[in-house]
């Protein structure tokens, strides 16, 4: 690469014929220009447009200052007061993810959940990783002194000396390959424990009590479940096992014989180097927590338009909605996008400073740390000179000599050790170089990784806080806490969510509502009290116009929606709800008909396929039998239509045999003849009905009404379905007449002893 670096500059050179040095100050200067600008235009442009965003703040606050009420009156809307200085700050530091006493709290949470105990797989591997790092450590120790005797013996010139000592290295470089690939191993191993344990932990949570429904209709503090059940768990995982990877993985100690060598001012010196980083990279890093966590949420909205589309793909193309589909998704993805934009700018620069600070301020200052032994030892205890003036000295450090033929050899002796041990000196002083160098690469590489953890600490704070806010609100909403966003609230109310202070009581057969309220999850109250008792065979037609709480009496029975107030008596696991659009599983034509059962639960029912099949028969789709068996797996919501759907739901309640059956309109897209022969079946059977439905044809198979007026009021009576027919014949038969006063009047008389709205 330096080689491309220099021709490109020999022609430029000769190309604009100008000196190299020119060029390079006019790059550096380039680059440093456009780092300034980066850096210091955002500065500029918002101190330059500062009193026109206040002039818009200005002009906002005096629009929402007002509150135009129904009347027409305006009323002045009382100023907060500003929050003081203490309490922003305490906001500031809890209500950004950051490396502060919330997230250490919350990783404490995550870590009990990741390691249950002492003894567990997850102690295991840990324990094994920290071994490994450890003897990594060693090895890196024992090589960085290996390589310096390599290089002393190439200065010294002993080939046999450095064969073997090459042959030690190959040797060594066996159990470091091991070593290091065992710590990849257990790295991995590590995250996937660490993700099973909390998927595990998370799915538990999810299924309690209903809490994936809660969490959706009830609560709405959790955007996006399904973004925090996958990647913010696998994220969490992944970066706490990384955050295993400590230092002293990198790090090594100093061998004994360099330690020896090495001056006091060391260890000041890059100690104050460090600690200078660290603080200065600490006071210049950008919310990364805050950063990650917007990403997250960014992301999860996108895949949550992405879902809808999915989900809705059919009534989008009846409709021909993909351009409005395509700009809600492309304005989701501009978001995420500009967000991305803005992380990347804020990285930038700190990342430039975070290299220049490791990778040439620590270099720089290991290169000073490595070479002043070597200087001053060179300044301090300088080497003989070959003069006739220093052989005296050096000469009487040897024996006499015996003879004149010996005394004629002295000098070249001499000078022979002279340069002996001049190379000793230098081979010396080369293999302690190189080991320092060694050593002091892995140890900036250790102290680097200390450094750049912080950052990653920061952005596993916003990701923990995801993950540890999910659980929260899934433990509270299996308890029945809830806390959602209100659409309208109330005058009187404050927009407080009300406590549910109902009582559930189980009851042997019997279904009975004392003064029980019907409140929807925006806390609307659609019936302020409803009171009701139905025995096994009272079968109940539930009428009255849209929106008046028919089917949020059913999802109050099933236990969806929380009670408010009053007593509900109900049998436990005695109810079957079957809403207008089914649900179809996945799996084979046997799991639509027994959902939510198993095999293995159907095996314990001592229900046999043969029994299914005359199910299926009662439910006209035995040619469904008959075409695919009951072992054929295919996507039976695109396979069967809708009449076929609502018919295998009836299937599933001849096959749980209920002591209730909750039917909202299970029958709408099902013939008139057939219908009636489910009903029919359904009675003969023992089964109580619930029903509601628009069509007079199923009267008749019902004893009681329950009949909404739409404004709160309601009435429980005995249901003579023959003068409700009369009736409905009379209202037909008005509709069909020409428009007066007389029937304006009685269509409406009719339409509330009916239950129905207007036609």
């Amino acid at each position: 690469m330096p080689a491309v670096v220099s021709k490109l500059l020999e022609k430029g050179e000769r190309a604009i014929n100008a000196n190299r040095s020119v060029i390079s100050g006019a790059i550096i200067a380039t680059a440093l220009f456009t780092y300034a600008y980066k850096v210091g235009y955002p500065i500029i442009d918002g101190y330059m447009h500062k009193a026109n965003k206040e002039n818009v703040s200005l002009n906002n606050n005096l629009v929402t200052n007002n509150i135009i009420h129904q009347n027409g009156d305006v009323k002045k809307k009382k100023k907060k007061k500003a929050p003081p200085p203490a309490s922003i700050k305490h906001r500031f530091r809890t209500g950004i993810p950051n490396l502060n006493l919330q997230f250490i709290l919350q990783f404490i949470k995550l870590v009990r959940i990741m390691i249950p105990s002492l003894f567990c797989t997850e102690t295991a591997l840990l324990g094994g990783h920290t071994t490994f790092l450890f003897l990594r450590t060693f090895l890196s120790i024992y090589v960085a002194n290996l390589e310096g005797a390599i290089v002393k013996y190439i200065v010294r010139k002993e080939p046999r000396n450095f064969v073997k000592q090459l042959g030690k290295w190959f040797a060594v470089a066996i159990p470091a390959t091991f070593i290091n690939s065992m710590i990849r191993y257990l790295e991995s191993r590590i995250a996937l424990s660490f993700r099973t344990r909390l998927v595990d932990h998370s799915y538990r949570l999810y299924f309690n009590n209903q809490s994936y429904y809660r969490v959706t209709v009830l609560d709405g503090r959790l955007d996006n479940c399904a973004q925090r059940l996958t990647d913010d768990i696998e994220t969490v995982a992944d970066h706490q096992a990384l955050l295993r990877h400590p230092p002293h993985g990198h790090s090594a100690g100093q061998p004994g014989e360099v330690a020896q060598r090495q001056p006091h001012h060391r260890p000041p010196i890059i100690t104050g180097v460090v600690m200078f980083s660290a603080l200065l990279l600490r006071l210049v890093s950008p919310k990364f927590g805050q950063l990650v966590a917007q990403e997250a949420e960014k992301k999860g909205y996108l895949r949550h338009v992405h879902g809808r589309i999915v989900s809705n793909a059919e009534e989008i193309a009846f409709y021909g909605g993909h351009k409005v589909e395509q700009s809600h998704l492309r304005r989701a993805y501009r978001i995420l996008a500009e967000h991305l934009e803005h992380m990347f700018g804020v990285k930038l620069w700190f990342v430039m400073l975070e290299q220049f600070l490791m990778k040439y301020v620590w270099s720089g200052t290991g290169m000073i740390v490595v070479s002043l032994p070597i200087l001053l030892a060179a300044s301090g205890k300088p080497r003989p000179k070959p003069t006739g003036k220093r052989k005296l000295p050096i000469l009487s450090v040897f024996p006499a000599p015996s003879s004149g033929d010996v005394a004629l050899a002295l000098p070249s002796t001499v000078e022979s050790n002279r340069v002996d041990l001049v190379d000793d000196n230098v081979s010396e002083r080369t293999h302690y170089f190189t080991t320092a160098k060694n050593l002091l690469i892995t140890g900036s590489n250790a102290v680097e990784r200390l450094m750049s953890s912080y950052k990653d600490i920061v952005e596993l704070a916003g990701h923990t806080a995801r993950v540890a806010n999910m659980f929260t609100v899934l433990e509270e909403a299996s308890q029945g806490i809830y806390h959602k966003t209100l659409v309208a609230k109330k005058e009187n109310s404050g927009g407080d969510q009300p406590l549910a202070k109902g009582k559930i009581i189980s009851s042997a057969n019997e279904i009975i509502l004392k003064d029980v309220p019907i409140v929807t999850p925006n806390c609307d109250i659609v019936c302020p009290s409803l009171s009701l008792h139905l025995k096994p065979g009272q079968h109940l037609l539930i009428t009255g116009p849209n929106g008046c709480g028919k089917s949020s009496l059913f999802r109050i029975l099933s236990g969806l929606w929380p009670i408010y107030g009053g007593e509900l008596h109900a049998p436990k696991n005695s109810m079957f709800y079957i809403p207008q659009r089914p649900y179809m599983v996945i799996g084979n034509l046997r799991d639509q008909v027994i959902y939510p059962d198993t095999y293995a639960d159907m095996i314990n029912k001592q229900i046999t396929e043969d029994d299914l099949r005359k199910i299926m028969q009662m439910v006209h789709l035995e040619h469904i039998v008959e075409r695919d068996t009951f072992h054929e797996v295919k996507d039976w919501t695109d396979i069967l239509s809708g009449g076929e759907k609502q018919r295998m739901a009836i299937a599933r309640l001849f096959y749980h045999k209920p002591k209730y059956a909750l039917l909202d309109e299970c029958t709408s897209a099902v013939s008139i003849d057939v219908e009636s022969h489910i009903y029919q079946t359904a009675i003969d059977m023992g089964i109580t009905l619930l029903t509601i439905t628009h069509r007079p044809t199923l009267w008749k198979f019902h004893t009681h009404i329950l009949q909404f007026d739409g404004t709160g009021y309601w009435e429980f009576s005995m249901l003579n379905h023959s003068s409700r027919l009369d009736l409905k014949k009379e209202k037909e038969e008005l509709l069909e007449q020409e428009h007066s006063t007389e029937r304006t009047n009685r269509l409406n008389e009719l339409n509330q002893l009916l239950g129905e709205d207007d036609m």
